[in-house]
């Protein structure tokens, strides 16, 4: 395991030899010269070449949905009309791997939008940025490079629902960071009312790493239904927090240590709680197959003696506070939920009010950000269903907070 210390992302490693983070254990921030030592220039390919190319790998988004690169970029009209949206607000808070790339590798970032606006026939690149170090990274890597000259690096505003792609793009367009509704896409209808070819910021990375290396060369590492590597955040008791690099592929039983029926959460705040991650491989149709989405790429297990319970309820109550108001089922819904969250850790929980409640509010909501807390939450009542049997027969476990998953401190 290469191990890599980054000032902004806490401690970065990869199993295996590195791609996307070439070149951090060396010099720890890849500068224009470094980049170019690496990687060479960008490698510019036609439509045709990075459809078939996407396919052939079948790359992935990296954002959260998991959807189809190729599918996106298949469905994007090509000319100047387009835009390029390089979504670099991480608002998940256990995660920074999004933010060790901009950090660290930023021209590998810068890379990827050039090859995608050169594939669709645009010189209209976004790069959008709410981390002030993230920020400050990627103007300067804009400075270093000619080819650059056409890109806007912006900072948007903080928070969990605002970093989603159509919260970001109404935030640019319109100064409000919210989503506006499932039927908007950004292919349609993104920047200034242009089609939108956006994605996160590893996306992006990965895109560049594929049209640089080649098919072949890219398909060396990994599985065969998912080659290639992803970076995941690793958090409490794994085999080393921090982010990680790693094949796809690769069993997670590697990355957690120990007791394998131990209570994992894959994919973060929007994420899944289960006792099954030893038996998984990290890939993202596995994982989905199995009912844990990789997501924001976070996967997190609490200690062992320590209350999950509670740090349950201390991110369902921050989930309810960061409804954006739009709609009733995530404005009233999830806080009720987070009380019957806070219910089972106090002991006096009822899994048939909060299944009912769960069950009101699935599906139902102007966004994603409804269905990702729902998803936590009943994950955790059937992962977590001994401990609130305990919780229910004493009162409480007796056993310490666990707190391995980043809230801001008022909501602890």
């Amino acid at each position: 395991m290469t191990i890599i210390d980054n000032a902004h992302a806490g401690s970065v490693s990869s199993l295996g030899t590195p791609r996307l983070l070439a070149g951090v254990d060396q010099v720890g921030h890849v500068d224009a010269a470094h980049h170019r030592a690496l990687h060479g220039d960008p490698v510019l390919r036609s439509r045709a070449w990075l459809l078939g190319a996407m396919r052939e790998v079948n790359l992935l988004g990296r954002g959260g949905a998991a959807f189809p690169v190729a599918t996106k970029l298949e469905a994007m009209p090509t000319g100047s009309s387009t835009a390029i949206l390089v979504n670099g607000s991480e608002g998940e808070p256990a995660s920074r791997k999004d933010r060790t790339l901009m950090t660290a590798v930023p021209h590998l970032v810068i890379d990827g939008a050039l090859v995608a606006a050169h594939a669709l026939d645009t010189q209209v690149i976004t790069i959008a940025i709410h981390d002030p170090w993230s920020y400050e990274s990627l103007v300067r890597a804009a400075r270093e490079r000619p080819d650059a000259d056409a890109i806007s690096v912006v900072r948007t505003r903080d928070g969990f629902v605002g970093g989603e792609i159509r919260a970001v793009i109404n935030g640019l367009n319109a100064g409000v960071a919210r989503p506006g509704g499932r039927r908007h896409l950004p292919h349609t209808h993104g920047m200034s009312g242009r089609p939108t070819f956006a994605s996160n910021v590893e996306t992006f990375a990965q895109i560049a790493l594929l049209t640089g290396m080649g098919v072949a060369d890219y398909a060396r590492t990994g599985s065969p239904v998912e080659p290639g590597s992803s970076l995941v955040t690793l958090l409490g008791d794994v085999v080393r927090p921090g982010v990680l690099e790693v094949p796809n592929g690769t069993p997670l039983e590697m990355l957690l240590p120990g007791q394998a029926d131990a209570p994992v959460l894959i994919g973060g705040y929007h994420g899944t709680w289960t006792r099954a991650a030893h038996d998984l491989p990290l890939t993202r149709s596995s994982l989905r197959a199995a009912g844990a989405p990789l997501g924001a790429g976070v996967i997190a297990r609490p200690f062992p003696g320590t209350c999950v319970l509670s740090e349950v309820a201390a991110v369902s109550r921050w989930l309810a506070a960061e409804s954006t108001g739009q709609c009733g089922p995530c404005f009233f819904g999830l806080p009720a939920l987070a009380d019957d969250m806070q219910a089972f850790a106090d002991g006096t929980g009822s899994e048939a009010q909060a299944i009912r409640r769960l069950e009101q509010v699935r599906g139902r909501g102007a966004c994603a950000h409804p269905d990702g807390a729902v998803q936590f939450m009943s994950s955790a009542i059937t992962t977590l269903a001994d401990d609130i049997r305990v919780h229910r027969l004493h009162g409480a476990c007796g056993r310490p907070p666990s707190a391995v998953l980043p809230l801001p401190r008022s909501a602890r």
